[in-house]
């Protein structure tokens, strides 16, 4: 799926991300979601990789990456998380890049934002509003909806155990879920998936994510609320048709942290690299032409 790209394995602070590069041109870091890898960009990454110089990693603990295996969820804040992602492009030799993140990736990519000023040329947030955003809207359709945030935020080893029981129906059952047609994954993507969440380390690291960003997470993000610190690079936010209804929506929503941003919503589910390509493409590749050269 990723014919070209070379795959590197680079030992961060306690971590050891794998991170997979191909293509020329300016740099662009893709950070994919929960529960995924770095194939989640497998349609997107070959068309992208014809004008960048693609870097795609699976994020600390999860796919082929390695995270410290510890109770304290601290490791995996999105600020922990963000020193990997730069380090991974320090050690390609690129200091300023563009990035696009999906679902927890989006979370890691705007903390490496707000964190590393001026490292960031251009930012693209599929499918996510900011934690402390999401957490203060968190009434009863998104408890339903998104129930993993409050299982997988609960402490040290209940999730683990609860998940153990049967990884493959309940992998499968979050992807049905997210996805608007989960026909949409192909065989290969799917396979990758599980061969990484039966691994119990891998699925003990996305507990961690989520009770880091029940707790750390939200702290940072009402910190730099309350001290009036914004995204400082052009920001295009993509959503799912549907999702938020009324005046409010992430683009109004991300307002407030950005000092530029556009977006809209487009058809389809939750998996938006893979059930979506052509229509993600048609809004990010316009968008980096004007901010990454």
């Amino acid at each position: 799926m990723f014919e070209g790209f070379e795959r590197h394995d680079i030992d961060t602070e306690d971590a050891r991300i794998a991170s997979f590069i191909g293509g020329s041109g300016p740099p662009l870091l893709l950070l994919h979601g929960y529960p995924q890898t770095h194939v989640a960009w497998h349609r997107l990454a070959p068309v992208l990789s014809q004008h960048y110089t693609v870097v795609a990693t699976d994020l600390r603990g999860y796919g082929e990456s390695r995270g410290p295996q510890q109770v304290d969820a601290a490791a995996y804040s999105k600020r922990t998380m963000a020193r990997d992602q730069l380090a991974v492009m320090k050690h390609f030799g690129f200091h300023r890049f563009g990035l696009i993140g999906h679902d927890r990736g989006a979370r890691v990519g705007y903390r490496l934002v707000l964190d590393h000023p001026d490292t960031v040329h251009a930012f693209v947030s599929l499918t996510v509003i900011p934690s402390a955003e999401m957490w203060a809207r968190a009434g009863k359709a998104f408890g339903l909806g998104a129930y993993h945030w409050f299982l997988f935020a609960q402490p040290y080893d209940l999730p683990e155990r609860l998940l153990s029981s049967d990884p493959d129906h309940f992998l499968d059952w979050t992807l049905r879920k997210m996805a608007k047609d989960p026909g949409c994954l192909s065989d290969e993507a799917l396979a990758a998936y599980r061969a990484a969440f039966r691994r119990p380390e891998v699925r003990h690291a996305m507990m961690q994510d989520y009770r880091a960003g029940a707790t750390a997470d939200h702290e940072h993000d009402l910190a730099d609320r309350a001290a009036g610190r914004v995204l400082d690079c052009p920001v295009l936010v993509l959503w799912e048709e549907g999702r938020f209804e009324g005046a409010e929506t992430p683009l109004t929503i991300w307002q407030a942290w950005t000092t530029q941003v556009e977006g809209w919503a487009i058809p389809g589910g939750h998996l938006q690299p893979e059930e979506q390509p052509n229509i993600v493409l048609d809004a990010v590749v316009p968008f980096l032409a004007r901010h990454l050269r």
